[in-house]
């Protein structure tokens, strides 16, 4: 069954990671950053981890070097040892989902990126998923999820179908995307698997807007959203293709 993308979607630009800035203390995916976008008015954007024992940490990176003073993946920690990590530059430590869903509370929308645990988008094992769908089950705000990987979204799609999906979508530089094979980027980059994930929505890479299929899909009534915007001028001429942003680094505007 396909669920259209809520039009609440399409009027608030979307906080990318949450409304982050370093410089007030506010990490991105932290509660502090989520408390800010809800503040503000924005919809938010969110990533989706898997700690050890199986609960759904809103975090971003595969390890936690980068973020926090600790190192290694994320999946190898334990939740409760994850949530008792400081986030580098706050006071904030790592939040799981259901603890965004509680802060939220259908104050804005909440758009949740689930990321892919296999590291070259194949087939996976559905765990974070069903630790997703679980958090979920409960929540009656606007929400939506997407996955650079069409099988994590063909399993949220079972397990939550009433929940809005979509894919998120790039030009897929192999630069950019080992160790991924560079045919599976190939083979991505037209958004093949669109209809059989029954996505309503594409989140797609800012640059790579004026591709074909994304004109196909847009006029067959797919929404397109797209990622990531960092000034007023690339929003302006994103606009031009897609029906929302999601920025970070400025204050978007709200469409008139």
């Amino acid at each position: 069954m396909i669920v259209s993308l809520p039009s609440d979607f399409l009027r608030a630009p979307i906080a990318h990671r949450a409304l982050h800035d370093r410089s007030k203390g506010r990490i991105e995916n932290s509660l502090s950053a989520i408390r800010a976008a809800i503040a503000a008015g924005y919809a938010i954007e969110i990533d989706l981890q898997l700690s050890s024992d199986g609960v759904a940490m809103v975090f971003h990176d595969d390890d936690l070097d980068r973020l926090t003073d600790e190192t290694g993946p994320v999946s190898a920690r334990r939740s409760a040892d994850l949530q008792a990590m400081r986030l580098k530059g706050s006071t904030d430590t790592i939040p799981t989902f259901a603890e965004v869903l509680a802060l939220v509370a259908d104050r804005v929308p909440l758009l949740v990126e689930i990321k892919d645990q296999t590291l070259v988008l194949a087939k996976t094992d559905g765990r974070l998923e069903a630790a997703a769908a679980t958090d979920a089950a409960s929540y009656h705000g606007a929400l939506a999820f997407m996955s650079f990987n069409p099988d994590c979204v063909a399993r949220i799609a079972a397990l939550c179908p009433d929940v809005p999906r979509g894919l998120t979508t790039s030009a897929y530089d192999p630069e950019d995307w080992g160790p991924m094979p560079a045919a599976t980027g190939a083979r991505l980059r037209e958004i093949p698997d669109y209809e059989a994930t029954q996505s309503s929505f594409i989140s797609h890479e800012a640059a790579d807007l004026g591709r074909a299929r994304v004109a196909i899909l847009k006029a067959a009534g797919a929404a397109v959203l797209c990622w990531t915007i960092r000034s007023p001028e690339a929003e302006a001429a994103a606009r031009r293709v897609a029906q929302n942003v999601t920025f970070e680094g400025y204050l978007a505007a709200f469409p008139a």
